[in-house]
């Protein structure tokens, strides 16, 4: 079982921001940006291509996640990413989406 799915069966603690039936978002432990915050799917998808395939509902209730929640903390703007792949900067292998804001990002990313 990889580590978020642990997170979802609450076997590891997680600062826990957003819970709904497919959902779950908490905040990053290792933050690179004011806000920081995963929004994952409570079902296992290796990749966002993936849980695309699979549950496109689920994926879209990511964004609108994301976007709720950037808007309880009055961003003025935000960056939404999918790591997908080992050379892309993935590092655990369940879908999940960045939400990173509270902080002027350059263009284009690292």
């Amino acid at each position: 079982m990889c580590i978020f799915c642990k997170i979802v069966a609450k076997e590891i603690p997680a600062d826990i921001v957003f819970e709904s039936i497919g959902v779950l978002a908490f905040n990053d432990i290792t933050p690179q940006a004011p806000t920081h915050v995963l929004v994952i799917p409570k079902w296992h998808h290796e990749t966002a291509a993936d849980l695309a395939a699979m549950a496109p509902a689920t994926l879209a209730e990511l964004f609108t996640v994301a976007d709720q929640i950037a808007k309880t903390r009055d961003l003025d703007g935000y960056r939404l990413a999918f790591n997908t792949g080992e050379s892309a900067g993935q590092s655990v292998f369940h879908a999940h989406l960045h939400l990173l804001g509270g902080r002027p990002f350059a263009w284009p990313p690292g």
